[in-house]
């Protein structure tokens, strides 16, 4: 299986390909789930010349279905991989602490709104495979 990662904003998510269903994950066991869900998530928002803040927003979170199987003709595999994937995102502002003279004290991150298994596109995500 492969493994790909999905960066969007300041937020770097480790996310197993595949799936194409939208679930909530507050009734079920996260160590059993199968599709993509908004999901709470914390990180550490900085840049140079301000005081970190903890943050608590929504995020993509989840493992879709994906599977390879061997053909005759070229490329000699066709497979079906799927990462879950935002959706629809909203923008969020906040203002950093203690930032020095001349610094601009603004953060914008992103928010899910709807998270979905599908393709990871290059337009609005930075797709890698393992």
């Amino acid at each position: 299986m492969k493994l790909a990662y999905l960066f969007l904003g300041p937020m770097a998510f480790l996310l197993l390909a595949g799936c194409g269903c939208v679930l909530s994950t507050s009734s079920g066991n996260l160590s059993t789930f199968v599709g993509c869900a908004v999901r709470e998530f914390t990180f550490l928002a900085k840049k140079p010349g301000c005081r970190g803040l903890r943050i608590t927003t929504d995020a993509c979170w989840g493992r879709c279905e994906t599977w390879e199987k061997p053909i005759l003709e070229p490329p000699y595999i066709e497979a079906h991989h799927r990462v879950c994937t935002y959706n629809e995102t909203k923008q969020v502002t906040v203002k950093l602490p203690s930032c020095a003279p001349g610094v601009d004290p603004f953060y914008t991150y992103p928010v899910a709104v709807r998270c979905d298994c599908g393709a990871c596109s290059t337009a609005t995500t930075e797709c890698e495979t393992i």
